[in-house]
């Protein structure tokens, strides 16, 4: 065979493992859970601040390991006065790459005018540009973990603080959403010393192995968006049918659904995952609902709760199950996907890439099956969703990717060791403002009620994932208008205490 041919069926390959795998697993987006902020689109390069790379410590809690490893971050000191200094605001990154255009974009820095502040952003190890190690086998995922990413954060405020020359009385606020806000929170707890306050946005703060209530809000979010029963009825009559059809003819179910393979040649867990898969759809829509992110293609901007429930719900004629399968094509075209792989081995092959061409799904399975679990299981919304997708079925993930001993006893183990770590729900910190929506279900693992004084909980009514964190749009609630100005009225107390 010729070259030609090779380099042909090379591209080709590449880009079928570009477009194959899901777009929505464990929770989190494609590049992370915190979308880039809308607005930021129209940034040139050139007025966005250039990335700047830190020598950190791989491993803080080895006196005898002196390895290093350069993290990239972001600085933006257009606000600050160094003649009169005030607060350092820094945003946590997370489960995907450290976005620069956050640095021009966002409440926080709505907030930094206010305060004059300097906004530093720090990329999580082992995701974007940050390669603590040569690949990400799992004998080199042992260095990625929530504790060793706190411990970046104190040791690079502790090194900044060195090369600003910042006296004492300069206070750092951290700010971080979704997963990032559980860190802020954590931060503040292990390091009072050097956070003195921190907003944690859409932070789940308990680790837990069956997050069944993950489902359970999304059913509850269609209840609350559209103001009735109806969405949830036919979103539960298409999973019948489905169910149903895919007994007596699920040929049907792979021509509407556009799979990738006919159903005579999967596997149970090929079954499993397509339940999932069509589940997930909705998860996503859900999680980043009327959100003020940037999106890529204005035409899915209007794809909201209300709208898709409108389309699962119009009096077509049309059965249930065909609705859902036009939303599924639309999720598909959406992420660029030629048909929906539901396949078990690929998404395995994809999660054993054990090269830095992953974009942050294998590391943040890692850190599920060693740290937090977080699995969005079936089992708290069967009737709607079916009992398709238990939690048995994500231990069995760990135990494919990373090897046997990750079962379920050792998932449960270190989920355990976790909320001992940093206390759960049950955390004492003060000087914290925990920021959730009611629409978004990863409220169920945090902050809801405000428990201690000087913790303010902050529940937005109707909004989702990290909304607050966005920039303000002409379209905010009233609610979240309100919540904005509240996070600003406690960082003006809590920076006028010593």
């Amino acid at each position: 065979m010729s070259q030609y041919f090779y380099t042909i069926l090379l591209i080709f390959t590449l880009i079928t493992l570009i477009q194959c795998g899901k777009q929505f697993r464990l929770g989190r987006s494609k590049g992370g859970n915190l979308g880039a902020p809308a607005g930021g689109e129209n940034q040139k390069i050139h007025d966005l601040p250039p990335k700047q790379w830190f020598k950190q410590k791989l491993d803080h809690f080895s006196a005898t390991d002196t390895r290093i490893w350069k993290q990239r971050y972001f600085v933006n000191e257009s606000f600050y006065d160094f003649n009169n200094p005030g607060p350092v605001f820094l945003m946590i990154g997370g489960e995907g790459p450290a976005d620069a255009r956050w640095m021009v974009k966002g409440a926080w820095i709505e907030y930094a005018k206010i305060f004059k502040a300097m906004c530093i952003q720090l990329e999580h190890r082992y995701y974007g540009e940050s390669h603590p190690t040569t690949d990400i086998s799992t004998k080199n995922l042992q260095y990625l973990s929530s504790q060793q990413a706190l411990a970046d954060l104190a040791y690079f405020i502790n090194k900044m603080n060195d090369k600003y020359k910042f006296n004492k009385q300069v206070k750092w606020v951290a700010f971080g959403g979704s997963y990032p806000g559980s860190l802020a929170a954590w931060l503040r707890l292990k390091y009072p010393h050097l956070v003195h306050a921190c907003i944690s946005s859409s932070g789940p703060l308990l680790a837990k192995v069956n997050f069944m209530e993950y489902y359970q809000v999304v059913v509850n979010a269609l209840r609350e968006k559209t103001g009735g029963e109806e969405c949830v009825t036919q979103l539960k009559l298409a999973h019948q049918q489905i169910k149903s059809m895919m007994k007596t003819d699920p040929e049907t179910v792979e021509k509407e659904f556009r799979v990738c393979k006919p159903f005579s040649k999967a596997s149970k867990n090929d079954i499993k995952n397509f339940y999932n898969s069509i589940a997930d759809d909705f998860a996503g829509l859900v999680q980043y609902n009327e959100d003020n992110r940037m999106s890529a293609d204005m035409r899915y901007k209007n794809l909201t709760i209300n709208t898709v429930c409108q389309m699962i719900t119009e009096p077509s004629g049309k059965p249930a199950y065909r609705k859902l399968a036009a939303f599924n094509s639309i999720i598909l075209e959406k992420s660029n996907q030629t048909c929906l792989d539901y396949s078990y081995d690929n998404m395995i092959e994809e999660l054993r890439n054990v090269t830095w061409g992953s974009e942050g799904a294998r590391q943040w399975m890692y850190q599920t099956c060693t740290e937090f679990g977080f699995y969005q299981t079936s089992s708290g919304e069967v009737e709607v969703f079916g009992d398709f997708f238990p939690l048995s079925f994500f231990i069995q993930q760990c135990q494919d990717v990373f090897g046997p001993k990750f079962d379920a006893g050792f998932v449960s183990e270190v989920a355990d060791s976790t909320n001992n770590c940093y206390g759960g729900l049950t955390i004492g910190v003060k000087r914290v403002a925990y920021v959730h929506g009611s629409v978004d279900p990863w409220h169920a693992l945090g902050m809801t009620t405000t428990e201690e004084e000087d913790a303010p909980a902050i529940f937005i009514k109707g909004t989702a994932h990290c909304a607050n964190m966005y920039p303000p749009s002409a379209s905010d609630s009233a609610q979240l208008v309100e919540a904005r100005t509240e996070i600003r009225q406690y960082l003006e107390l809590w920076l006028n205490l010593p």
